[in-house]
């Protein structure tokens, strides 16, 4: 039995691409996603958690067909990325008046803790009006925190998770 392609540790071999192709003439009429539902039904492919592996199916199904080894039915809806299409936080008014003064001036100071609350709006609107890059969602584990001096918005941090 010939390997024909190696993906995500798993080999593909003749007897796999047959039993795919013949997955996909059984099943005319299911999509994509439903096809790689049911591939990963019929090898046992599970997550650790239990979880069918349909998205490394369809990744697997995906690299087959363009390959030539087997031929996917037509795409009949494409699903809007959001990490691709993300859209720019939405400008938010707040006084901009020049603070002039002595820290000391500005007390207290509050340091509000904003991610998934009120005021997450506001911080990635003001990093995409002030800040040079603008605002990229943050990714993995992140906090958000807004400073208050008087009342007004002072300053916003982030903190990402490193990459692992």
């Amino acid at each position: 039995m010939e390997t024909k392609l190696k993906y995500r540790g798993r080999e593909i071999t003749d007897d796999d691409v047959a039993f795919i192709r013949d997955l996909i003439a059984r099943h005319p009429q299911l999509s994509r996603r439903r096809l790689s539902s049911e591939l990963c039904r019929a090898w046992d492919w599970r997550q650790e958690n239990g979880r069918l592996r349909s998205m490394v199916a369809r990744g697997l199904m995906l690299q087959m067909h363009r390959a030539g080894l087997i031929e996917l039915p037509a795409v009949r809806k494409v699903m809007p990325n959001p990490f691709l299409e993300r859209r720019k936080p939405e400008a938010v008014e707040v006084d901009e008046t020049p603070l002039e003064g002595k820290l000391a001036e500005l007390q207290p100071l509050e340091l509000r803790q904003v991610r998934r609350k009120a005021g997450e709006k506001l911080v990635g609107a003001l990093i995409e009006r002030h800040h040079y890059p603008g605002y990229k969602q943050p990714v993995g584990e992140h906090l958000k925190h807004l400073v208050l001096g008087k009342g007004r918005p002072i300053a916003c941090l982030l903190w990402c998770s490193a990459a692992g």
